[in-house]
């Protein structure tokens, strides 16, 4: 079904990313990995060759505009299209609001929610032109439900699956493109390396009792819900660990 499909994976470095990316190399697709890290991404392109699928590295920061531009340029001008991109980078450094972390609370907004939209913006000309696409937001569990310290991540993430249905009633119906939004619980991944507030810290440290997902849980939700047929389009999955509240 994926076989020479183009698909393009953000934040394909480390996490969820690399792990959708290994999920899907048996398929035969052609895997775009975009991130920062390019030794990171040049390994995990041997291994998606290895297990049967073309890759690209391309090195790129989503925040930034033009860099993003260049990227789906790049794409475009090597494979002719983008079959399906999953919308995948993501920083979570949360912290209360009291201790005025501004430059962090930038960094989410323009990572979490400009560059997702940078990146929608890489491909819906060309998906338009072909009549048929399929664009996967990655929000989270924090997309639904608030928590202490977490609001400007919170604000992020609902921000991302407000904006996933959006474009879903817009783009779906009148030019073939599906829109899909999975929304992971915790996973056990880099997402917290970020955090520099040493009170969210301490407060992660006296949680216990909950298993968190691993990323292969998430990469599975999301090849569910672009491997389905034609005529359907999987709108929402919330992927939560069994323990969690």
């Amino acid at each position: 079904m994926l076989k020479g499909k183009v698909i393009v994976i953000t934040g394909a470095s480390s996490g969820i990313g690399e792990a959708t990316a290994l999920k899907l190399a048996p398929s035969q697709a052609i895997i775009v990995l975009m991130a920062r890290r390019i030794d990171r991404m040049n390994i995990l392109a041997a291994k998606v060759r290895e297990l049967g699928s073309e890759s690209l590295v391309v090195p790129v920061d989503v925040a930034v505009r033009e860099q993003v531009a260049q990227a789906f340029k790049l794409v475009y001008d090597t494979f002719g299209k983008v079959d399906i991109l999953i919308n995948n980078a993501g920083l979570m450094p949360v912290s209360f609001l009291d201790k005025l972390k501004i430059d962090e609370w930038d960094r989410m907004i323009d990572v979490n929610l400009k560059g997702l939209l940078y990146c929608v913006a890489g491909v819906l000309p060309g998906m338009k032109d072909a009549g048929s696409g399929h664009i996967v937001n990655v929000s989270s569990v924090a997309g639904r439900r608030v928590w202490p310290g977490f609001a400007v991540y919170n604000a992020t993430k609902f921000g991302v699956t407000a904006l996933s249905e959006a474009m879903r009633m817009e783009l779906t119906p009148a030019f073939n493109i599906k829109v899909s939004v999975i929304e992971p619980g915790a996973v056990a991944t880099e997402l917290t390396h970020t955090i520099t507030d040493q009170d969210i810290l301490a407060s992660f440290a006296k949680r216990g009792g909950m298993v968190p997902l691993h990323a292969d849980d998430i990469a599975a939700a999301i090849e569910y819900a672009i491997t389905q047929p034609e005529q359907v389009n999987v709108s929402e999955v919330l992927v939560m660990p069994r323990t969690q509240m």
